[in-house]
């Protein structure tokens, strides 16, 4: 029997010592543990005495994980004690079991462990509908307590930073990351220096700040952490890089013909068709159409017999109109040609769009906005309508050079990773454009500072970059200059905030899944505590 019953307490509490299991009572629905604490004496929670002197004892009924498929409830018979130390402002105290009960607590610690990861998983609703499918009848609020009740951890000495959107495009937040351990340590909700600041300055230990150029977490580091090291991600460092390589690679669009073949130069449009003699409006234009077709209708009934206010009824027309197209042997005859021919606002910048259209640049918005300041007074809707009949007209297929966003590929590629032709043609635009092959040396010098963190030569390289025409690098070189000891130190240390991207990106699951049903505090938790 006394084997049967140390089986039973290897079998229900593995690793819990000073408990002796006295009986096991099942039926259909629930497991009933009889069991008490077999500890000698127990230690005051107040005052840390030990204490073997019992005053009492009583039963506890705490609810424990389910059995197969059965709840299991614990009816634990445990002592009370009276406090040796006369000091103390407790006379009495009760024992709890480590791992098992804590005071006040309804259900074992094994149990509240697995409703938290739970609750960590699923949020409020649904882990209580999880819970209770695997035998564990909570309500959603017990759930979120357990949550909220789960311990966060130590502050760290490496810190990554960077925003995550709670509604994107009008409210974001702040996630700081353990670069060293990879695991989140909190969320603040705004992205405001202010409150990154207020975060850091609790916190002295913090030795390094791992952030992307966003000046608000700029200004923050140095006001709650002067005594850091803030370092600029490399990945945020070349993006800006490659969209900076991108527009200068656009702002000489003009160089990239030199890649189109010369057997391949575009035929001349077809001439449109000739308009019938005596028509002064085109076929297919909408009003002579109609002209037309009321025109046959109306002496079609006229041919017929019918009288003029016999087809007025009929067609629905005026009396005046009816008359009009009576009397009218062809239709043309109706054509005031008021509208054709008449001279547009817009020719004389015709030629203009024409040379911009055939470069490549084929939107209406942005070519509006550059004429008007060469003295176009018209609107928007007759530039558009024009580029829209230059695009929906037949046109025949000809080579066209590849987009400034390829060439800006083939320059920010390894050499050795681009294809023969690729390199030949890149060749080519280097000799053919003194600023793009500038460029292409800056990007590559650019990158073997990058990948072998030589950060002490980026003086050099601005020095460089600011000797050539390039204003679009100009910008990016004036930015690093701001932030030019972050940036030094990005391409020098190891750091990097790669471990707080894939953690913003974790964060967009969990919150589609809480998306309406629960607010930031949970959210943080979830955050922060699930694996």
């Amino acid at each position: 029997m006394e084997e049967v019953v140390l089986r039973l307490k290897e079998l229900l509490f593995p690793s819990i010592a000073n408990v002796a299991v006295l009986s096991v009572d099942v039926n259909v629905e629930v497991v009933r543990v009889e069991a008490h604490c077999t500890a000698d004496g127990a230690v005051c929670p107040v005052c840390g005495v030990w204490s073997n002197r019992v005053h009492g004892s009583y039963l506890r009924f705490p609810a424990d994980v389910p059995s197969g498929g059965r709840s299991v409830v614990l009816q634990l018979r445990v002592r009370r004690f009276t406090c040796r130390n006369s000091g103390c402002a407790r006379r009495t105290f009760v024992e709890q079991i480590s791992g098992l009960t804590r005071r006040h607590g309804q259900r074992t610690e094994r149990l509240r462990s697995t409703l938290a990861a739970v609750g960590l998983a699923l949020a409020g609703r649904a882990g209580a509908r999880i819970a209770r499918v695997l035998g564990m009848s909570v309500s959603r609020s017990t759930v979120l307590r357990l949550v909220d009740a789960q311990h966060e951890v130590a502050a760290p000495r490496v810190v990554g930073v960077d925003e995550y959107a709670t509604r994107k495009g009008r409210h974001y937040g702040t996630v700081l990351v353990d670069i060293e351990t990879r695991r989140p340590i909190d969320l603040l909700p705004d992205r405001e220096a202010s409150s990154l600041a207020a975060w850091l300055a609790e916190r002295p230990g913090v030795e390094v700040i791992c952030r992307d150029r966003a000046p608000f977490f700029a200004e923050g580091a140095s006001a709650g952490a002067p005594q850091a090291v803030q370092v600029a991600d490399r990945w945020h460092l070349w993006h800006n890089l490659s969209e900076a390589a991108e527009r200068a690679v656009a702002q000489h669009r003009r160089c990239l013909r030199v890649l189109v073949p010369a057997a391949s130069e575009p035929e001349p449009e077809p001439a449109p068709e000739e308009e019938p003699p005596g028509s002064p409006w085109p076929i297919g234009h909408r009003f002579a159409d109609r002209t037309r077709a009321r025109h046959a209708a109306v002496h079609a009934l006229l041919e017929a017999g019918h009288s003029r206010r016999s087809i007025q009824r009929q067609l629905g027309m005026t009396w005046r109109t009816v008359k009009q197209l009576a009397e009218a042997a062809a239709p043309e005859e109706l054509f005031t040609g008021q509208w054709q021919n008449r001279p547009s606002v817009l020719d004389d910048y015709k030629p203009y769009l024409d040379d911009r259209w055939n470069e490549g640049f084929t939107n209406a918005w942005k070519l509006w906005e550059e004429i008007m300041p060469l003295g176009y007074k018209g609107s928007y809707q007759r530039v558009r309508a024009y580029l829209h009949k230059k695009r929906t007209s037949p046109r025949p297929v000809t080579a066209q050079p590849p987009s400034p966003r390829t060439v800006a590929g083939w320059i920010l590629s390894r050499p050795e990773t681009l294809a023969e032709p690729e390199q030949l043609q890149l060749k080519t635009v280097r000799a053919h454009c003194p600023e793009l092959d500038a460029l292409t040396r800056h990007v590559r010098s650019f990158a073997v500072m990058l990948t072998e963190r030589q950060g002490e030569r980026l003086p050099e390289w601005l020095d460089a970059v600011r000797q050539d025409d390039l204003p679009s690098l100009h910008t990016l070189a004036a930015g690093i200059d701001r932030d030019l000891d972050a940036v030094t130190a990005g391409l020098t240390l190891p750091w990097s905030s790669g471990a707080v991207e894939g953690h913003v990106n974790r964060i967009k699951m969990l919150k589609r899944q809480m998306f309406g049903r629960a607010g930031f505090a949970l959210l943080r938790k979830r955050v922060l505590l699930a694996q």
